[in-house]
């Protein structure tokens, strides 16, 4: 029986200075990409990616397209060491959806370097102009939740994992959870290190931008299903991957959704290709028995290779 197994690319917050540099050293292919990515998105993006500063890198219109850049040039990579490797469905947290549907054919990687930089240049504009921030409740439950952000009048921007769910809205509303958090006894609360109110309704302007870009965005289907965050299932409908890439940046993140929907799919094996094993993390906070392989350097991908020959 052959194994199915999916691929998933990281979100913004799994950049790191460095980044990608080795992918280049070990492929001319890759470096190509990477050429095409600095011509087309008008900036050093290569040089930010290896070298920062880190300043620089974690702002959302350098984040967003780096992180698509190496989502895109490890899966070549892949793809060439490994010839036979398959997978049967793809996704990514937030950001990491886009570089899914370009690696399951739904656009090229020109246009969807066109693409990430549009949405990346809109939601850093909506932060700006709408500042907040996002906060993470460790312990809760999705009721708790829920109830702590309908009293505040924020968001659930992310469903990741059992007992981990992120807030998201204005910094006023935000200072009110670590009050309502203790009273329903939530473990832990963490503000996270973030330049906006991502996955929330506050990034309504950024959505509308995207929606006018992808009016005529040419979209294929997908070779393969791939997992929408807002709608926390496979689609595959070129209309229907418009709307949900539109929704997906003011709406929540359903992560645990997907990875059950895929468990239940009869997928064996996670594959995480980013820069940093975070998605492999939240896999474990879901389903501690699943079989997940995260993919950060060339040298994982070396270390990985006999397994990822299983078919």
């Amino acid at each position: 029986m052959e194994l199915q197994r999916a691929l998933l690319f990281d979100g913004q917050g799994a950049q790191e200075v460095g980044m990608g540099r080795d992918l280049c050293e070990a492929d001319a292919d890759v470096r190509c990409l990477y050429e095409e990515a600095d011509r087309v998105l008008e900036m050093p993006l290569s040089s930010l990616s290896f070298h920062g500063p880190a300043e620089a890198l974690v702002q959302t219109a350098v984040c967003q397209p780096a992180l698509f850049v190496h989502g895109i040039a490890f899966f070549t990579l892949l793809q060439k060491r490994v010839p036979s490797f398959r997978f049967s469905v793809a996704a990514g947290l937030s950001l990491g959806e886009l570089t899914a549907h370009a690696a399951a054919g739904t656009f090229s990687f020109s246009a969807g370097l066109r693409l990430v930089k549009t949405r990346a240049m809109a939601i850093q504009k909506a932060a700006e102009e709408a500042p907040g921030g996002m906060i993470a409740l460790v312990g809760a439950d999705k009721a708790t939740a829920e109830e702590i952000a309908r009293e505040a009048r924020l968001d659930i921007a992310n469903y990741n994992a059992p007992g981990q769910l992120i807030l998201s809205g204005t910094h006023q509303a935000l200072a009110l959870v670590p009050e309502l958090a203790r009273e329903r006894k939530v473990r832990k609360v963490i503000p996270l290190d973030v330049s906006g109110a991502f996955h929330s309704r506050l990034m309504h302007k950024a959505a509308e931008e995207l929606r006018r870009f992808l009016e005529d965005f040419p979209l294929e289907a997908p070779r393969v299903p791939v997992f929408s965050n807002y709608l926390g299932r496979p689609v595959r409908r070129p209309d229907e991957i418009r709307s949900t890439l539109i929704h997906q940046v003011e709406g929540s993140v359903r992560w645990e959704d997907c990875i059950r929907g895929m468990l239940e799919q009869g997928i064996g094996q996670f594959v995480e290709i980013g820069p940093r094993p975070i998605l492999t993390g939240l896999l474990r906070r879901i389903a501690p028995q699943a079989e997940g392989i995260a993919l950060t350097t060339v040298l994982d991908l070396q270390s990985h290779e006999h397994t990822l020959l299983k078919r």
